[in-house]
């Protein structure tokens, strides 16, 4: 029997239905993965009133007049966390050329299937690293709003960069199509410019700040590594980003960059490809998190072997950045450096977003770890681990559960059958539910297909 209960009160209830007070809602789960002593538990019962947890207990319980969901044989864990995603774009072939052609719209709109999609595979709550026209700002206000399903959004808006770097997205254009951006648009040539552009992040509505202190991939300029930040100046965004209660995270290819980020005080790395033993180390003195995203290097190594996939010089750059990431992610485990859950989603299609897992357990960072970096160590990092990250009374009632044992078999993360967001189930017996929206929000219908 399909259920719906427990809705938030921006989805609190059916279209057929007025607002009626939060019922109990009982989670059967067959086991239950406590992120938190890293144990899997036997049989466990889950108490939701509204949008959190109330009570979790050992063995198959319900109150009278409780709202049961039976996932028996079925392993819960809390809602996953991607750590780096790009809700508002998706590589492609015609990505370069598409710059041209279509409008904010035309992106934005494309952004709710991401966001749906990203949902659907478990991902309960990410962290958007970067977008152009803060579209990503918009999606989570509707996101927020119950007007389209998605996961919770923490986003940075615009990246942050220097002119010509891998945050000016007008690199190898013609001259009248290369504008000079500045701190409005997150493009800063100095400390003071950086605080400008923090600031205006803060006017925006931004979550948190996202620097480009190295080269990238993807852009069309030569260097995927070379330093393109000085340490003053991600000095400066860091001062004022924490100023604002904002946390910074630092795109950073090239092992000179990573060293400037971490002494600058950056709360995480992301990719971190010429990671050396220096960047390591300091990353360990300074608590700094590495979020690796190796599934985006596996991506782009593949696609840079098909001709015309990429421009001839991002080509170039994704065949040898793509093959490096998975080894220095195993070596910075190894090396005790923190890592949260992250994947780049947008360079590869979005909603395959647990292959991460496979490929971090191939790595050599056990499957325990590899799903604790997707909930308790990324709830950390978003610094929200009094919400999120596990399963326990008075957090958010974010819940996913897998066909058997995860710490088995890792590959089941990518086979998520049951969804539920505080309290709200998107997805359920491995069908994704359909919701329409309603003057208060987005509800679920109780039918068997599809969005």
């Amino acid at each position: 029997m399909r259920v719906h209960t427990g809705l938030s009160l921006a989805a609190a209830c059916f279209v057929t239905c007025a607002q009626a007070a939060p019922t109990t809602v009982a989670v059967q789960c067959g086991q239950l993965l406590d992120t938190q002593s890293g144990k899997l538990l036997g049989a466990t019962t889950v108490l939701i009133d509204g949008t959190r947890i109330t009570q979790v207990s050992a063995g198959r319980s319900a109150p009278d007049g409780a709202k049961v969901i039976d996932l028996a044989g079925q392993t819960c864990l809390p809602g996953l966390i991607d750590s780096h995603t790009h809700l508002t774009m998706e590589t492609s072939p015609t990505a370069y050329s598409d710059q041209f052609r279509w409008n904010i719209a035309d992106h934005a709109i494309r952004s709710t299937n991401y966001a749906r999609v990203t949902l659907l595979a478990g991902f309960t709550t990410v962290r958007n690293l970067g977008d152009s026209d803060n579209i990503s700002i918009a999606l989570r206000k509707a996101i927020n709003a119950g007007a389209i399903p998605g996961p919770r959004i923490f986003t940075a808006g615009k990246p942050v960069g220097s002119t010509g770097g891998h945050a000016d997205g007008s690199n190898a254009y013609r001259a009248d199509l290369a504008a000079d951006y500045g701190p409005k648009n997150g493009i800063i040539n100095s400390p003071e410019d950086a605080w400008k552009a923090v600031r205006q992040h803060y006017k925006d509505g931004a979550d948190l700040i996202k620097i480009m202190p190295s080269g990238g991939v993807l852009d069309e300029s030569k260097s995927a590594d070379n330093a393109q930040m000085t340490i003053e100046e991600i000095k400066a965004v860091v001062a004022a980003a924490h100023d604002y209660e904002m946390t910074v995270a630092a795109h950073a290819h090239g092992a000179e960059a990573i060293r400037r980020a971490v002494l600058a005080g950056v709360d995480s790395i992301e990719h971190g490809t010429y990671m050396n033993d220096e960047d390591m180390k300091l990353m360990k003195e300074h608590g700094t998190f590495y979020v690796p995203t190796i599934i985006a290097g596996k991506y782009v190594e593949a696609k840079a072997k098909v001709p015309g996939y990429f421009p001839p010089q991002v080509a170039v750059k994704a065949a040898a950045v793509g093959p490096l990431i998975q080894a220095t992610a195993g070596r910075a485990y190894k090396a005790g450096v923190k890592i949260a859950f992250g994947t780049d989603s947008a360079v590869y299609p979005h909603g395959e977003n647990a292959k991460e897992f496979g490929y971090m357990v191939e790595a050599g960072i056990p499957p325990l770890v590899a799903i604790q970096s997707a909930t308790t160590q990324a709830a950390l990092l978003l610094k929200q681990d009094k919400d999120l990250g596990s399963i326990s009374a008075g957090k958010f009632a974010d819940l996913v559960a897998v066909p058997g044992n995860p710490l088995a078999d890792i590959g089941l993360m990518s086979k998520v059958s049951f969804v539920m967001k505080a309290g709200v189930v998107y997805k359920q017996d491995d069908k994704p539910l359909s919701f329409v929206a309603t003057d208060d929000g987005v509800a679920p219908k109780d039918v068997d297909y599809g969005f």
